[in-house]
C-alpha cells in the first residue's frame, strides 16, 4: 500500500472549526478503499494527546522554533495520526488560532514548525515510515512543499486551497523566523506586495494544486475570486484541479440519526415529524402554508446574510418561515436577531453553534438557505441534499458545482435538486425565494424534487478516486 502525508491545523473528530476539518479527518478512510495509507500530522494542541491515548515518538528535534518538538504516532478510530508535540506553540487556552485576546501574535511559526516537521519526515522518514506523497492543507500547511522545493527534495508534493481567503500573510521581517531562503522573497516565490505569504510559498512550489470543487478552481483565476493571487493560480493552470468535497455518509444518514426520527427518500414520514419538532423548537407558528426554511452558517458578509431580509419576506408572505443557527460578525448577529422581532413566530434563531441541533434543522427543513458570495465547496448544501432539505443556492463555486438548479430544462427533464440564483444580490435572492415558494406549492412536484436530492451520491467514493489517481501520477512523473 502506497503512503501519504496529510499536513493539516485540524481534522475531525479530533479538532474542528471549519470545513477544512471534515475533509481531512474523512480523507484516510475514503483513500484506503483505494490503496493508500494516509497519515495525518496535527499540531499536538491543548488535550489532543489525551484524545489520543497510547501513541509513540517517532522523530524529534530539540529546536524546533523556539523549543523541543516531538513527534507522537497514534490512533483515533481509524485515522492515523502524527500529533507534534511542542508546548512552546500548542499548549495554549484557546482555539487553534486563537485565544481569549485574538489570533495568536506568533501563529506564522507555530504552522511553520508543523510543516518543517512534515518535510523532515517526507525527506527522512519517522520510524519505519516515509510517504510518497507529502499533501498539504491551507496556509497552515503550504510551508511542507517549499522546505522539501528549496532542500531539493523530490517527494511529490499536493497542497489543497480550502479558502483562498486565508493565506498566512506575515510581514518579510519574520524570512529568518520562518526558514525561508531571502532568495526566493521574489514575485514568483513567497513574495506578496512586500510582505511574505505562506500560501503563496505553497502555491508555487508544490506540484499540484487542488481546490475543493472544480467551479472554484475556475474562479480563483479572476480577481473578484484570486483575493489578489489569481495570477499565480493562472500561471499554474496546467497542474491545477477541482475535486469536489463529500460528506460522511454515516455521520450525515436520516435513516440511522439519533437526533431525529429515521426516514428515507421512501419514506419521508418522519421528516413530516422533524419538521413539526423544529417548528416548536424555535417558536414558530404551528401551521406554516409555506416552506420552513434553515440557515446554518457563520454570519458574516461573505455567507450573504446581509441580503436576508429580501429573502425572509418573501418566505413570510408565501405563508413560511426560517430557522437559524449561526453565530459572526456583530452586525450580522443584531440584524438577523431584529428579523425575529420583526416577525415573530415566523422567524427563529439561535446564535451560536450546537452539532445536533443542526442535525435537527436538516431533518425538520423544507429547504436550506446558501446565499454565498463566493464559496469554495460548500457542506451544507449537501447536507441539505441528503435529509430532503431542498437547497437555495448561489451559483458560485462548489454551490453550481452540487446543485441542479429548477429551470424548464431540468424541471421537464426531472433532473433539478435545489434553486440557483444570479447575480449574488438581494433582487436575484428575492426572485428565487419566489421560486422556491412557488414549487413548494406543487406538492407532487416538490417531493419528486426531495426525492431525487436525498437519492444524489454524495460520499467520497469518486472524489478518493480522483485524488489516488492525481498521487499516482505525481508518482509516475
Amino acid at each position: 500500500m502506497k503512503r501519504v502525508l496529510s499536513v493539516a491545523s485540524e481534522a475531525v473528530p479530533l479538532i474542528k472549526t471549519g470545513g477544512l476539518a471534515d475533509v481531512v479527518g474523512a480523507l484516510p478512510e475514503a483513500l484506503a478503499g483505494q490503496g493508500w495509507q494516509m497519515r495525518v500530522m496535527l499540531p499536538a494542541y491543548r488535550g489532543l494527546l489525551e484524545k489520543l491515548g497510547k501513541t509513540k515518538i517517532v522523530w524529534a528535534d530539540d529546536y524546533l522554533f523556539g523549543g523541543p518538538g516531538r513527534l507522537h504516532l497514534g490512533k483515533f478510530g481509524e485515522m492515523e495520526v502524527m500529533a507534534l508535540e511542542a508546548p512552546h506553540l500548542y499548549d495554549r487556552d484557546g482555539g487553534p488560532y486563537s485565544g481569549p485576546h485574538g489570533d495568536y501574535w506568533d501563529n506564522a511559526e507555530r504552522f511553520a514548525a508543523l510543516c518543517w516537521a512534515a518535510a523532515m519526515v517526507a525527506r527522512e522518514g519517522a520510524g519505519d515510515w516515509r510517504p510518497d506523497v507529502l499533501h498539504a492543507h491551507d496556509w497552515q500547511g503550504a510551508l511542507a512543499p517549499a522546505y522539501l522545493r528549496y532542500a531539493g527534495a523530490s517527494v511529490p508534493t499536493v497542497i489543497t486551497i480550502h479558502n483562498m481567503a486565508f493565506q498566512g500573510r506575515v510581514g518579510a521581517t519574520k524570512m529568518g523566523a520562518l526558514r525561508l531562503p531571502p532568495e526566493a522573497f521574489h514575485r514568483d516565490g513567497f513574495e506578496f506586495w512586500g510582505d511574505i505569504s505562506t500560501l503563496k510559498a505553497g502555491l508555487t512550489t508544490a506540484d499540484a494544486i487542488t481546490t475543493v470543487s472544480p467551479r472554484y478552481a475556475e474562479e480563483l483565476m479572476r480577481g473578484e475570486y484570486g483575493q489578489g493571487l489569481e495570477g499565480v493560480i493562472a500561471a499554474r493552470s496546467g497542474v491545477v484541479m477541482g475535486i469536489l468535497n463529500g460528506i460522511d455518509e454515516t455521520v450525515w444518514d436520516p435513516e440511522n440519526d439519533p437526533d431525529c426520527k429515521p426516514f428515507s427518500a421512501n419514506k419521508l414520514a418522519g421528516k413530516s415529524h422533524a419538521r413539526k419538532a423544529l417548528q416548536a423548537e424555535f417558536q414558530l407558528e404551528k401551521k406554516l402554508s409555506g416552506p420552513l426554511a434553515i440557515l446554518v452558517s457563520r454570519l458574516t458578509a461573505q455567507k450573504g446574510i446581509d441580503l436576508l431580509p429580501a429573502a425572509v419576506e418573501e418566505l413570510v408572505a408565501a405563508g413560511g418561515g426560517l430557522a437559524l443557527l449561526g453565530s459572526g460578525d456583530h452586525w450580522a448577529e443584531n440584524m438577523v436577531r431584529d428579523l425575529a422581532l420583526r416577525y415573530p413566530g415566523r422567524v427563529g434563531v439561535h446564535i451560536g453553534y450546537n452539532e445536533n441541533l443542526s442535525h435537527r434543522m436538516f431533518a425538520g427543513g423544507d429547504a436550506v438557505l446558501v446565499p454565498s458570495r463566493f464559496e469554495p465547496c460548500g457542506l451544507t448544501q449537501l447536507y441539505g441534499l441528503r435529509y430532503g432539505c431542498v437547497p437555495l443556492v448561489a451559483a458560485v463555486g462548489g454551490l453550481a458545482d452540487t446543485v441542479v438548479g429548477a429551470t424548464p430544462a431540468s424541471l421537464a427533464a426531472k433532473a433539478a435538486t435545489g434553486v440557483v440564483f444570479h447575480p449574488v444580490d438581494d433582487l436575484a435572492l428575492r426572485q428565487a425565494t419566489r421560486q422556491l415558494c412557488a414549487l413548494y406549492a406543487d406538492r407532487k412536484g416538490w417531493a419528486a424534487m426531495v426525492k431525487r436530492g436525498m437519492k444524489t451520491d454524495l460520499g467520497w467514493g469518486a472524489s478518493a478516486a480522483r485524488y489516488a489517481a492525481l498521487y499516482e501520477r505525481l508518482l509516475a512523473q
